[in-house]
């Protein structure tokens, strides 16, 4: 290949759930699509190429032939836009030119695993295969050789967007790749959440949710090709509980990398798991910051549970108020990591205000209020004390350190809040002079 475009073939034989629209035919009878297509990539198409269209109500018919950029309609051979459509790949010649590790596999659902029997019979290598929630059943803990796996191709990612719901998981959970990135921890979806579960259930309309949170890995890998100005990151970790906790944004050592299309080669002796947070829709990217608050406490409260929320305000944009999600529990004296997320890009980090969530304002933090006063009768009254915020951008990898606006009053309590602004300390030294770089 002149260019050094990889080959994309997408396979979707079989998949769990498919679905989707009609296409609509442009005013010369084309794909609406194929008229809006670059002109840059049209000229890349060879007119040799041709599909064979027949149809089930004539098998033997020679059938209707469709070239690539021609402007032959569709409706002149008998296109029926409601039936199923089947693509038969039957492969390519074997010409020393062409080169194996241009050819960039996708396959969704049980698709991702044809493509990796496509790719483990083929003679030689193929460069990449990217699996789009690969199908879970009769999958889940299978040999290498029956399912998707890292030897299949030169690098293998992997998306998984269900893999656990209600006990029933549609995607494969166990990770099959060279890296496996399980976007808000691989099962519940933004826009796909529990009152659509329940609403779906009482209307029969439960595999219009399945398919929201299986196909999310589709329209990530889209989203991928078509918002390439705004890149979704993901982080390697452990677990998903460890990554809620804010613990994993590193970017050192090859641990964050890109989502979709645009995914760095990772060739790791072991797996490497990431994970993320996205939006409800396209653009589905987000902003990562961990935040470590010291938080400490002048009396012996026991155990406690407040309910946190923070505002961040900055150069381009303030975010909405954001909870702070407790995943274990606070530990007192001690410093305590968060993970927060923005969907609109702040600039750079001025202010924090950090609000403890009082009794009054949800009956959930009510009953918390009673629990705790009922466990540690004498000892009614909380208060903690908090100097500084330390936050790190995961996107941008720059860390900053927030101190309490009045140095004399640190204390908070339920129904109360306290300002921190950007202030210099160690932490924040060590990195004034290095310059924001964004990730590749």
């Amino acid at each position: 290949m002149s260019n050094s475009f990889p080959l994309l073939c997408f396979w979707s034989l079989c998949c769990c759930f498919a679905a989707g629209s009609p296409t609509p035919f442009g005013p010369e009878g084309l794909l609406e699509d194929e008229l809006h297509k670059p002109k840059a990539i049209q000229t890349e198409v060879k007119p040799s190429v041709r599909f064979n269209f027949r149809t089930s109500k004539d098998p033997e018919h020679e059938g209707c032939y469709l070239s690539l950029g021609h402007s032959q309609p569709l409706e002149d051979c008998g296109f029926n836009m409601t039936a199923k459509t089947f693509f038969i790949i039957h492969g390519w010649t074997e010409k020393d030119d062409f080169s194996l590790g241009n050819v960039h596999l996708i396959g969704y659902s049980l698709g991702a695993h044809v493509a990796g029997y496509a790719g483990n019979f083929v003679k030689g290598t193929v460069g990449r295969i990217t699996g789009l929630d690969p199908a879970g059943p009769m999958f889940e803990g299978a040999d290498i050789h029956k399912r998707l796996s890292p030897d299949d191709a030169d690098f293998v990612d992997v998306l998984h967007t269900y893999t656990r719901s209600f006990g029933l998981s549609i995607g494969i959970q166990m990770p099959v790749g060279h890296i496996d990135i399980y976007p808000n921890g691989g099962d519940f979806q933004p826009g796909c959440g529990l009152n659509d579960v329940l609403g779906s259930i009482a209307y029969g309309t439960i595999t219009e949710v399945v398919k929201c949170e299986h196909e999310r890995a589709v329209h990530l890998f889209v989203d991928s090709l078509v918002n390439q100005d705004k890149p979704s990151f993901a982080f390697q970790c452990t677990d998903s509980n460890r990554f809620k906790k804010g613990i994993c944004l590193s970017c050192r050592k090859n641990r964050c990398n890109s989502i979709g299309y645009n995914a760095k080669k990772m060739r790791n002796k072991r797996n490497s798991k990431m994970y993320l947070k996205t939006r409800a829709g396209m653009p589905f990217k987000v902003y990562h910051y961990q935040m470590k608050i010291h938080v400490f406490s002048y009396k012996n409260m026991g155990e406690i549970e407040p309910t946190f929320y923070v505002t961040l305000y900055g150069t381009n944009a303030d975010s909405q108020t954001l909870p702070l999600e407790i995943v274990e529990r606070i530990e007192q004296n001690a410093t305590n990591t968060f993970l927060v997320y923005t969907e609109e890009d702040l600039g750079d980090l001025l202010k924090i205000q950090l609000t403890w969530e009082g009794a009054s304002q949800s009956w959930y933090n009510l009953w918390k209020e009673l629990r705790s006063y009922l466990s540690q009768p004498r000892n009614p009254g909380r208060e903690l004390s908090i100097r500084r915020i330390r936050v790190k951008s995961g996107e941008t990898q720059r860390k900053l350190t927030f101190c309490a606006e009045d140095p004399e009053n640190t204390s908070i309590s339920p129904g109360r809040e306290l300002w921190f602004r950007k202030c210099r300390d160690g932490w924040r030294m060590k990195n004034e002079t290095s310059p924001t770089v964004e990730l590749p």
